[in-house]
């Protein structure tokens, strides 16, 4: 087995409704192993988006313990949580986020410009090129196709080099052809970067791609495994 990349032990969430508590998340468990990829399938409401957003520490849970590369999330300082949100976190969300006034390349270094990061302007023409995505380099996002702009989101998500990729339902809002570029691109990520990935989906053809696939039902994580 390669190394514990993330570790979720225990994970517990619940919202107020009211007077009354909604529990979303009862005792989730989870491992990433460095270089894979792991979906998440579930019913909408399900909680999916709520998980996604713990294991990023873009939220915390009532309870349980979050490991990412390493360090006990749950018991560092918030200064100290950012910095790891930086260095080792992407995320990737339904709808791309990006910036309108600012152009395709300004968006995907954003990530630098926000750490105060220097911009390694080879780097993220490499990437671009990657990508395919040279003619687009100096266009804003209302000059960008739907799959355009999901595809900087990625990159924006990529260009620090975390050490996960987390993408929320990333196919959503794109069509069969745009959904199939993208899940191939997911697949080349994680095997030219080593870049550990966990998506959230509704999509079977997602779904597919993962070395584990993860049902979240009844507030548990299953096993896709364990269903067969």
């Amino acid at each position: 087995m390669g190394k514990i990349i993330l570790e979720a032990k225990n994970v517990c969430k619940s919202f107020s409704n009211g007077e009354n508590r909604l529990e979303v998340l009862s005792e989730i468990n989870l491992t990433l192993i460095e270089k894979e990829i792991v979906t998440i399938t579930g019913q909408s409401g399900c909680g999916k988006s709520t998980l996604l957003n713990i294991l990023s520490t873009l939220d915390k849970p009532d309870k349980g313990e979050l490991e990412i590369n390493g360090s006990h999330v749950d018991k560092l300082k918030s200064d100290e949580i950012s910095l790891i949100r930086n260095n080792c976190v992407g995320f990737v969300f339904q709808f791309h986020h990006l910036l309108p006034d600012f152009t395709a390349f300004e968006n995907i270094n954003m990530p630098n410009m926000i750490g105060n990061h220097d911009c390694d302007e080879s780097k993220i023409d490499e990437l671009i090129r990657f990508l395919n995505l040279d003619k687009i380099k100096h266009k804003y996002p209302s000059e960008l196709s739907g799959g355009e702009r999901q595809r900087v989101a990625v990159l924006r998500a990529i260009i620090r080099m975390p050490k996960i990729l987390f993408a929320d339902e990333p196919t959503g809002n794109l069509d069969e052809e745009n959904a199939l570029l993208l899940i191939n691109l997911f697949k080349e990520i994680n095997s030219n970067f080593n870049i550990s990935i966990i998506i959230t989906t509704h999509n079977p053809d997602v779904a597919r791609i993962g070395n584990k696939n993860y049902i979240l039902n009844k507030k548990k994580l299953i096993d896709k495994e364990f269903l067969k």
